[in-house]
C-alpha cells in the first residue's frame, strides 16, 4: 500500500509507483471517482482527438498544391 499526504493547500504528490503504473507524466489529467462506500477510484484521463487539436505544427518550407502532387502518383 502506498500513501501520500495532503498539504494545507489541498495538494498531494502521486507516488512514483502509482505514476508508473498509470503511465502518468507531467500534464497527465486525473479523473477522481468517489464511490458511495467511501472508496476512491483515480484514473489517468485518456485524451480525445479534440484534446490533441493543435499539437502538431504545420511543416515548414514550400507548400505543394494538389495539382503539383498528381505527377507523383
Amino acid at each position: 500500500m502506498t500513501e501520500s499526504t495532503i498539504t494545507s493547500k489541498g495538494q498531494t504528490t502521486v507516488p512514483a509507483e502509482i505514476r508508473e503504473r498509470l503511465g502518468a507524466v507531467a500534464g497527465t489529467r486525473l479523473v477522481w471517482h468517489l464511490l458511495a462506500d467511501g472508496s476512491l477510484i483515480v484514473r489517468a484521463k485518456t485524451r480525445s482527438l479534440r484534446d490533441m487539436a493543435g499539437m502538431l505544427k504545420a511543416p515548414k518550407g514550400k507548400r505543394v498544391s494538389i495539382d503539383d502532387m498528381n505527377p507523383w502518383r
